[in-house]
Formats: C-alpha cells, structure tokens, sequence
C-alpha cells in the first residue's frame, strides 16, 4: 500500500468528486453523516493521512486533544482501556490525543499542563476526579474540556459518566432477590462522585426493601488521597459485600481469605467495572460492566463539537451499563 494516499485516490475509490471528500474529511457541512463515515472509513483502510501541519497553521488548530488521568489513577488498566478508545475515535476526527498524567504536586499547585501553554492541544478530556480548586482552574482559563467518569456541581461542565446510581441499584436489587439482607456497602463515600452514586443506589435499595442502614455495614476502602487502607471487615459477618469497584473487590476477598472466610460460600461479593481484576479473583467477581467504548465515544464528540464552537453545551450524559453474573454470589437458603 502506498504511503502518498490522495483525497482523488478516495474519491476516484468512492466515486464522488475530491471536494466531496474534502468536505467529508473536514466535517463540512454539504455532506450526509452516512456518506462521511463511509469516506472516513475508506480514508483510514487506504491508509490516508490527514496533514494536520497544514491545516493547523491554517485554522489555528493544533488537531491536538489532551487526555489528562490524574496521577493516583494512572496505575491502574481501567483507564488505560479509556486512553486507548479515545486515541482511536479521535483519529477518525484527523485528531490525535496526548497522554497527560496529572502530578499530585501540579494539581496542588494549580499548575496546567506545559501542552495548554505551548498551545499544543485545542482542548482536554479529564479522565478520573480533580480537586475543586483545578475544576475552577480549568473554567477561569475557558480551556475547551470534558469530564470522564466524574462529575461535579458546575453546571455548566459537560460530563460523561456510567449510571452509577442504577447499576449498584440493581446489582444490590439482584442480592436481595437471592435472600440477602446483610449487605455491607465497601467504599468511601466521600472520595469521588461514582463511589457517592453508588453509595446512594446501594441504600435506595435498602429502603425499599425496608433493610435497615448499619453504620458499620458502610466500610472506608480508602484515606483522602485515594491510598488504599486495611479493610475492617464487620463481625458478624454480613452475607454479601457491595464493592465500590472490582479492585476493592478483590482485595475484599483476599482479606476474607486470609480471616479463613469462603467466597461465595461464606458470604457473596459484587464489585463495578468489570475490569482485570473482577476476573483475577477467586472465584471471579459478579460485577457491572462499564461501557467504556461508548463513554468514549460521546466524550469525543463532544469534545471536537466544544472546540469548533466554545458555548456549545452537552451537560451531563449517562451510559448505561449491565451485570456480569460470575460465581462470587449465592442464594441465601
């Protein structure tokens, strides 16, 4: 396959003319959706590459999109999956995506990336909760941006996040319907807006099945700045645990395991995300699946949308995610 693929190379392929094609690639208007994604896709089978040097200079663009995870995520696999679908749905806007990892010591300073300064990037999608003060940050500096996985009480900052509040809401829905009415929730709630959401789904359940709250049923997984801390599991023991995520799931399960407890058969655990470690566990974890391909892909369009027009204004979108059954739960006989 050549190298010096042309808009009439596409164009001559597709049969429309190299305008057209032009159009399609630049997301002019004059072009239907379904003959642009049609180009599109040919465009990046035929190998063409789109000259962002030209057009940056032209339009004042750098085609530039930065992907800031602040630092305490950075060592996980979870968000890693989100880079990686981004960077892939930004190539087919001709936009590439820059790794930004967030320092703990930048975000205290209220320091910006050294990509915003240089005008490297026309805009960020913040993958994982920031500090209030980098929020406001952020907005002063009216930097184009996209929340992921997190949200907050600005009003008018878009956010994607998965339906925290219904997928606990019905996995903790699933665990009463097996007979469980001990239901320890493992998280600390006043971490990150997700853990909070899916607190407040947990307890809704409660409520409605008329299962009393337990202060010691609520347990902190972690300290205020995001470090993992020894779990102190209730005695008695509840018959099932409601995991903040499959991470807290599985490291639940090896403490129980150390204490000579059975999972499922001494008590179930569910977990969020349906990650590594929901399938690291033994036995694997029941879990909600987050759909990180379609999170990503609003986050991109919404991002190139703010870039082309700075008052545009999506607010805050949730994507609905689906329970993994595996074999961490039991019915209660």
């Amino acid at each position: 396959m050549k190298n010096n693929i042309t808009m009439r190379d596409i164009a001559n392929r597709i049969g429309v003319s190299s305008v057209t094609v032009s159009k399609a690639l630049n997301d002019k208007e004059g072009v239907s959706d379904e003959l642009k994604e049609k180009i599109k896709t040919l465009a990046l089978e035929m190998g063409y590459r789109f000259n962002a040097v030209a057009k940056s200079m032209k339009e004042g663009l750098s085609y530039n999109i930065g992907i800031i995870i602040p630092e305490r995520y950075s060592g996980g696999n979870f968000y890693l999956k989100f880079y990686q679908h981004i960077t892939t749905m930004l190539e087919q806007y001709n936009y590439y995506g820059i790794l930004q990892v967030l320092s703990a010591e930048d975000e205290r300073k209220l320091q910006l990336p050294r990509t915003y300064y240089d005008s490297k990037v026309d805009g960020f999608i913040i993958l994982g909760q920031i500090s209030k003060k980098y929020i406001d940050l952020l907005t002063e500096n009216k930097i184009p941006k996209i929340f992921l996985d997190f949200y907050t009480d600005h009003s008018d900052i878009d956010s994607i996040i998965t339906d925290n509040f219904y997928g606990v809401y019905e996995l903790t829905n699933y665990l009463v319907k097996l007979g469980h009415k001990d239901i320890a929730f493992v998280g600390n709630i006043n971490s990150t807006s997700s853990i909070q959401d899916r607190f407040l789904g947990y307890y809704k359940s409660l409520l409605e099945h008329n299962i009393d709250l337990k202060e010691n049923y609520v347990i902190n997984d972690r300290d205020e700045q995001g470090n993992y801390i020894d779990l102190n599991i209730p005695d008695p023991l509840p018959t099932a645990f409601v995991c903040n995520c499959d991470q807290i799931g599985y490291h639940l399960m090896n403490k129980l395991k150390a204490l000579g407890y059975f999972v499922p058969e001494d008590c179930s655990v569910v977990g969020f995300d349906n990650d590594i470690y929901s399938t690291l566990t033994e036995p694997p974890l029941t879990t909600v699946e987050v759909n990180i391909e379609e999170m990503s892909k609003v986050a991109v369009e919404f991002i190139i949308e703010k870039v082309k027009n700075e008052h545009k204004n999506s607010g805050r979108v949730l994507i609905k995610g689906k329970i993994i059954h595996r074999e961490s739960v039991k019915p209660i006989e």
